[in-house]
């Protein structure tokens, strides 16, 4: 529970007092001799090399915030970098990845692949994407800064992006040793935007130049609530991309068409969750003004329980939507700093009411997973409802990001610089807005501690 009156705080005091507990996790998580941070903070569980890509984007911001040592950001960095490049590749079992991609979950101990997972093209970019941001921000001119920076370049250009479109235009989402690819690609607007864009910017084995027109082309343009939007119905489509990549005043041909950008889509997806929590056509608890956000996250699991005399299916970890669903009434509440540079208004008055009146689901200013109101006082569940056990990291990964984004546009302004990023979004059809603008010099920091 919090433990400060939150109604006391400045909105900055507010966001640090989040932030800071939200970067706290990957210090709790992190195996220091190989960088791998797990998945969630509940026991035993396996790495996520998107997780790790979202600390590799955040240690940066601990070093400008003052919440941990410049060398001891290098020191993790550092740890992680070597851990992929020395790794094990291959298409057998026991390996760490294959082709350049890595498998989605590792053993937090070896780094071998756990559970028969996937190797993962989206995570895999993730992970690229916090590894060129610490090739962007350790500019130091000593030997472990300048190592990282090779090993950025390293292990993103060794990445087979070809390959991973498989016969198709469009990449695959995931392969596996004994079946291959995965029968089904990318359809539909998603996080995958900067996917393509490291894909197709590749100086070794870019994916072809039609497969970003081939993914937009299975776009869904809707009006919803009298808004024109591109539809992607979990908030995390609309932010993730946007963590790394600052999407205002840029348009690609599709965005041209509509008069419009992703950061301005990512906006009115905003506003359009806080719509449908006005509307709340099943009546669940809660629902209104300040308290929407539906996601991807952890839920109360599998049953069936009637709400308004109708009968409605509970799920565990899913990607629930607005307006289309899927939807069991388990809010995102880490949905609200995730929103802040698109939305700052409704994100922090939504973070105002969570912390007012339900402050037992906030563990020191740490947002969890999910939380459901509409259980509260049922049968299994206590007078709160149900909150989801432990944290995951890639709830706080996204909260650290868009808060430092809102505050100082750190990461944003990182690789505005890095040619990669420009690259890709150049080969992608983005025009415009900065990327008309001269390249600067990359920030590269300094402990403030």
């Amino acid at each position: 529970m919090i433990k400060a009156d939150p109604a006391a705080l400045s909105d900055d005091e507010l966001l640090q007092r989040y932030q800071r507990a939200a970067f706290g996790y990957f210090l709790e998580n992190v195996n220091p001799d190989n960088g791998l941070v797990a998945d969630t903070s509940r026991p035993n569980w396996p790495a996520s090399i998107a997780v790790v890509g979202f600390a590799l984007s955040c240690y940066p911001i601990g070093v400008e915030r003052g919440w941990m040592k410049r060398e001891a950001a290098v020191e993790l960095t550092l740890a992680a970098l070597r851990f992929f490049s020395a790794s094990p590749q291959g298409g057998g079992e026991d390996v760490t990845g294959h082709k350049g991609f890595y498998y989605h979950f590792l053993d937090m101990r070896t780094g071998l692949r756990v559970w028969r997972c996937e190797l993962s093209m989206v995570d895999t970019a993730l992970l690229m994407a916090g590894i060129l941001v610490a090739g962007a921000y350790f500019r130091g001119d000593n030997e472990r800064e300048a190592e990282i920076r090779h090993l950025a370049e390293v292990l993103y250009r060794r990445v087979d992006w070809r390959w991973a479109q498989g016969s198709s235009p469009t990449l695959r989402q995931g392969w596996k040793p004994r079946s291959g690819f995965l029968h089904y690609g990318w359809e539909g607007y998603n996080e995958a935007i900067v996917l393509y864009v490291l894909s197709m910017a590749s100086p070794d084995s870019p994916t072809s130049d039609d497969s970003y027109e081939a993914w937009t082309a299975t776009y869904q343009w809707e009006n919803i609530y009298g808004n024109d939007v591109l539809y992607g119905g979990p908030l995390f489509m609309h932010q993730f991309s946007h963590a790394w990549i600052d999407f205002a005043g840029i348009r690609d041909a599709f965005m041209r068409e509509k008069d419009s950008d992703y950061f301005e889509n990512s906006r009115r997806s905003t506003y359009l969750h806080r719509d449908y929590a006005r509307h709340n056509p099943y009546g669940f608890d809660g629902y209104g003004e300040n308290l929407w956000g539906l996601s991807a996250g952890d839920g109360p699991g599998g049953f069936r329980a009637s709400v308004e005399r109708r009968t409605h299916r509970f799920s565990g970890y899913a990607a629930r939507g607005a307006p289309f669903g899927p939807d069991d009434g388990t809010i995102a509440p880490w949905s609200f700093p995730a929103s802040l540079p698109f939305a700052p208004d409704i994100c922090l008055a939504a973070l105002r009411h969570l912390a007012d009146r339900y402050p037992q689901v906030i563990d020191g200013y740490r947002l969890p997973s999910g939380f459901n109101p509409t259980l509260a006082n049922r049968r299994r569940f206590g007078g709160d409802g149900w909150v989801s056990e432990g944290h995951y990291g890639l709830d706080q990964g996204i909260v650290v990001m868009m808060i430092e984004n809102h505050r100082s546009r750190l990461i944003w302004d990182l690789m505005r610089c890095n040619p990669h990023i420009r690259r890709g979004l150049g080969k992608a059809g983005f025009t415009g807005g900065w990327l008309s603008q001269p390249t600067g010099p990359a920030a590269g920091g300094g402990d403030v501690a």
